[in-house]
């Protein structure tokens, strides 16, 4: 059941889920926190599932200036006061895991351990921030439509796009549902973010890293980066995925979770 709760002047949609050691999951971009319905499933039994809609995206408030990571991270960390929770599992895919970055870097004491899917530690290029800033005006002008086939090539492999339609229409849907003014915050505030590769090597929390084996967008050569870096994490490399590892291949990634989850119990 959606719940919604005004942390730092906006307002903040969420859901809560299960009962146990608490895990944030953080959604991607122009997601929503619906994408993690099949992970809510595989953990709800044994965890408590915290799943915010990011700051512009979802049903949570959208704001004019660029949302940073950061921004996002301290609506998080709002939330997570609001709810009476000091220490999580965090977790993130794509923007998410920017945003999951950010949080460890500024609340590290929070963070009992770590999830990055699908994401990477570098900035953008100068390149990519200009296609950001491309896209940011596209949806404003033209909607969310205007981005919608290009975001699917690029988080979907081409054998989903041809042959599994539910899931296709799972992320049509999701993108359809993004605020337009949300999503150019999101875009403009990714494009700012702080390069986190030297971050890396100071985290100190169990971390896992996932990525699917046909991502192109945060490729397996930034999941091994990041493995390299974070002292004793370990990678999964999702065979068959691209960039939304977890809705085109859910057992694998949901099997990788669960496992990691019931290492860390006493």
């Amino acid at each position: 059941m959606t719940k919604k709760i005004r942390v730092r002047g906006i307002e903040m949609a969420y859901d809560v889920e299960g009962s146990g050691p608490p895990v944030v999951l953080l959604h991607g971009y122009p997601f929503n926190r619906s994408m993690w319905r099949d992970q809510v499933e595989a953990l709800q039994a044994t965890n408590r599932v915290i799943m915010p809609d990011l700051r512009g995206l979802g049903e949570t408030e959208a704001t004019p200036e660029p949302a940073t990571m950061n921004e996002m991270a301290e609506d998080v960390a709002a939330l997570l006061d609001e709810l009476k929770i000091d220490r999580v599992t965090l977790g993130g895919l794509s923007m998410g895991g920017y945003v999951a970055l950010a949080f460890i870097r500024r609340f590290p004491l929070r963070v009992r351990a770590l999830i990055l899917a699908d994401t990477r530690p570098q900035t953008d290029t100068e390149e990519g921030k200009l296609a950001r800033e491309e896209q940011a005006q596209k949806v404003l002008e033209e909607g969310m439509s205007a981005i919608t086939d290009l975001i699917l090539k690029k988080s979907l492999t081409p054998a989903t796009l041809a042959g599994r339609p539910d899931i296709v229409s799972r992320v049509r849907e999701m993108i359809a549902k993004s605020n337009p003014l949300g999503a150019a915050a999101a875009l403009r505030g990714m494009a700012v973010r702080s390069d986190q590769t030297h971050f890396l090597a100071s985290i100190l929390a169990p971390t896992l890293i996932i990525v699917g084996s046909e991502d192109q967008l945060t490729p397996p050569s930034d999941a091994e980066l990041m493995r390299r870096e974070i002292r004793g994490s370990r990678l999964v490399v999702i065979p068959g995925a691209a960039h939304v590892s977890n809705l085109e291949r859910p057992a694998e990634f949901n099997h990788a979770l669960t496992e990691f989850l019931r290492a860390l119990q006493p």
